[in-house]
């Protein structure tokens, strides 16, 4: 009997259908040994090696793999093709203690019979240089977070954590949090018209282009004055084609995904976080139940960095596409990518469907519908890949006035090659039939008024490209890296799903970017992937990697650790505990530095540092609790001001404090929606005001901007909202916006 060992039960029940009666296939669920979480399993001192201990719930079943091992003939392992899938298998070998002779290793990149059968017939040994890899990357980053964390700890709370990778995205997310809070926005203008051709009724929409002889940049008209001298000057003149213009183009089809490519597109298209998208990305890889068949796998390995394609799958694919689509849908000859990424191997492949004549629309009945969601993206965009560019006819029109002249663009697609399969988000935008030298008639032309826009927040797909271009990680660690940094709490996400760092976000940044700046910083990170791609390849060892990093970071821990405890100590130096009349010392807390007693928790005495205003005393208040009926207390909050139980931390019962949004005359604004409530200030998790009915949750009325209470004057909306300096209809129906008065 041959024993096969893989990560999770659903691959092996997947391998399972593919071997025959001499196989026996079990799961080791992950790694069974790693280094111990009470301790640093690292002897630092002893050329850094590492002690690696099995935990109590991973000990039956070492002990069950153990049993099956002595029975077997000969040990396979079929781990993942990745360093760690590699390292697994090396701790496995390290745990089962047999002969070298009687084990093997097998890798694939899809769960198919083809592919088992393949990987059988071609074993290998175990590549020591990724389980090297593997290991330096687990030890540094538990030096780092084992050592970074306590420092933490100790300048601001406990329960904080420091991570090699995840401190430097959170680095990326706050530094772009204070672009966005540091950006002044400009006021800009455009000039926008609807135009229609003699003896037809089709309109399109047109911009200024041109205004004596110069060409307008997207800031050249900076005022509503310079607005309306320009609408003045070109008032009811008539408007000519001056110029039309067709140009053909082609669009080719993007690469097969990788991992990070999945990742973004995932999360553009469909919504999904990095994590979501790696999630299903298993299940579909490691296989599913498709109809009275057992479970197979439906795509390819799902953490790669190639964008090769098996020759198989091009065949396959060519022969699907002209037997569905026609032959003017296949190419003559296999389109290739080349592979930007340096460190990719190119015997992998990118993220495929294994058959591509297994369609969405035929799976629909067996996979939950984020995991079609998913599948369907991948076996559109692996198909695109072998189909003909898309040909697109682009139109530019230039319309004449005097010596304004106004340009519409349009595009229309003239043959959907890869289009037909992997459809473009953006719409064609078409124009009607246009002659040069023809007049047109202007419906209505108008000034608009915009602001510029500071960067958008990072969303996961934004944040996995940022960190794959300046090469801070590897595919493994984006979906991972984001989850980390949420679950620590230094991220939130926004209700549009983009990431804002916290309070304590600034705190821990601003700390390790002034005392550890190699630890954050991103060409010092990505210079150490490039280092442990060297270990993978060979090209490096990875004990005087660990060395030539560790020696500087202790030297540099310590001297910080000194430096702040005198800082600290000078700065509470005679500051007395207002309570116990005891010695105080500096603390860092949610809100910045305090002084507090040295005798806590026995006394909870703190003082503010000098110059800082005192935190508020709670006010009594005439309501009681509706939990223990001891009486409510009014305190100030991150959010603002709430009720809290005079009986606490032994009740923790709070209320919120509302406050209610008013009108021009001092009025409550009633609720648009249930009528009944009115509408109150509030804060969401992140900080962010906005405006809701106080009935919540009977009512989910709610505003991002702050509502007047004056109706709208075009479809009688019950309150108008000022957004910026604008007053607008929130009626999705009713476009209404006109420039809001100054407030006083």
């Amino acid at each position: 009997m041959k024993l096969v060992i893989v990560e999770s039960p659903t691959k092996a029940k997947t391998i399972t259908r593919f071997l025959g009666k001499g196989y026996k296939v079990m799961a080791s669920y992950g790694h069974l040994r790693d280094l111990p979480k009470t301790k640093l399993g690292v002897d630092t001192e002893n050329d850094f090696e590492p002690t690696y201990a099995v935990s109590p719930k991973n000990r039956a079943k070492v002990k069950e793999l153990n049993a099956a091992a002595k029975k077997a003939d000969s040990i396979l392992f079929a781990t993942d093709e990745d360093r760690e899938g590699e390292a697994i298998s090396w701790h496995l070998v390290q745990l089962l203690d047999q002969k070298p002779g009687k084990i093997q290793r097998i890798v694939f990149h899809e769960i198919t019979k083809e592919a088992i059968e393949r990987a059988l017939e071609d074993p290998r040994e175990l590549d020591m240089h990724m389980v090297d890899a593997q290991q330096a990357r687990r030890i540094l980053d538990r030096l780092v977070g084992y050592k970074l964390s306590p420092f933490l700890w100790h300048q601001i709370r406990r329960g904080l954590s420091a991570g090699r990778v995840q401190s430097v995205a959170l680095r990326m997310i706050v530094e772009r949090e204070r672009e966005i809070k540091a950006f002044n926005p400009e006021e800009y203008w455009t000039i926008e018209g609807m135009f229609k051709p003699e003896k037809t009724e089709n309109t399109f929409d047109a911009k200024l282009h041109e205004l004596d002889g110069k060409t307008l940049d997207k800031m050249a008209i900076k005022t509503k004055k310079e607005t309306d001298e320009i609408l003045d000057s070109i008032k009811d003149k008539p408007f000519t084609i001056t110029r039309v213009e067709g140009k053909e183009k082609k669009s080719s089809p993007p690469a097969p995904f990788i991992t990070s490519s999945l990742q973004q597109e995932a999360n553009g298209r469909l919504g999904f976080s990095a994590k979501q998208t790696m999630t299903i990305a298993q299940k579909l890889y490691e296989g599913m139940k498709i109809g009275d068949n057992e479970s197979t796998g439906l795509i390819t390995y799902m953490r790669t960095d190639s964008v090769n394609l098996a020759e198989k799958f091009i065949k396959d694919a060519s022969v699907f596409l002209k037997d569905e689509l026609g032959a003017e849908y296949i190419l003559d000859k296999p389109r290739t990518y080349k592979t930007k990424s340096k460190t990719a191997q190119e015997a992998h492949e990118a993220i495929r469907p294994t058959d591509p004549s297994r369609t969405p629309d035929s799976l629909e009945a067996y996979l939950d519908p984020g995991q079609l969601k998913l599948y369907r993206l991948i076996w559109q965009r692996a198909l695109a890949t072998q189909m003909p560019d898309a040909k697109l006819l682009g139109t530019s029109v230039d319309l004449t006035s005097g010596t304004a002249v106004f340009r519409a663009t349009g595009q229309r697609v003239v043959f959907d090659g890869y289009l037909k399969i992997y459809p473009d988000q953006d719409k064609d935008k078409l124009l009607p039939e246009l002659v040069e030298g023809r007049p047109v008639e202007a419906v209505s032309i108008d000034g608009k008024q915009h602001f510029t826009e500071p960067p958008a927040r990072y969303s996961d797909a934004s944040l996995v490209k940022a960190l794959e271009k300046f090469e801070i990680g590897r595919p493994s660690t984006y979906a991972p890296t984001i989850s980390t940094i949420i679950d620590r709490g230094y991220v939130e996400r926004e209700e549009n799903k983009r990431l804002v760092p916290t309070d304590i976000a600034y705190e821990v940044n601003d700390l390790l970017v002034e005392h550890f700046p190699d630890i954050v910083d991103l060409k010092f990170t990505a210079r150490m992937e490039d280092t442990l791609d060297d270990i993978a390849s060979g090209k490096a060892e990875w004990r005087p990697v660990l060395k030539e990093f560790y020696e500087p970071f202790e030297k540099n821990l310590m001297l910080k650790e000194k430096e702040l405890e005198k800082e600290a100590a000078k700065e509470a130096e005679g500051v007395v505990c207002p309570e116990c009349s005891g010695a105080m010392v500096l603390k860092h807390g949610r809100y910045g530095k305090f002084f507090a007693c040295t005798k806590y928790p026995e006394c909870k005495g703190t003082k503010p540092l000098p110059g800082e205003k005192p935190k508020a005393k709670p006010e009594p208040t005439d309501e009681k609790c509706e939990k223990c009926n001891s009486m409510m207390v009014k305190k100030i909050g991150r959010f603002g001001p709430f009720l809290s139980c005079s009986a606490y931390p032994e009740c923790k019962t709070i209320k919120k404090i509302d406050v209610f949004v008013k009108d021009s005359q001092g009025k409550q604004i009633a609720c648009p929606k249930c009528e009944k409530g009115q509408i109150v200030e509030r804060k969401s998790k992140k900080g962010k005001v906005f405006f809701s009915c106080n009935r919540y949750p009977e009512c989910d009325q709610a505003f991002w901007d702050r509502p007047t209470g004056e109706p709208c004057p075009e479809c009688n909306y019950p309150t108008l909202t000022r957004k910026g300096k604008n007053l607008v209809c929130p009626s999705e129906e009713c476009k209404f916006k006109q420039e809001a008065p100054q407030e006083e």
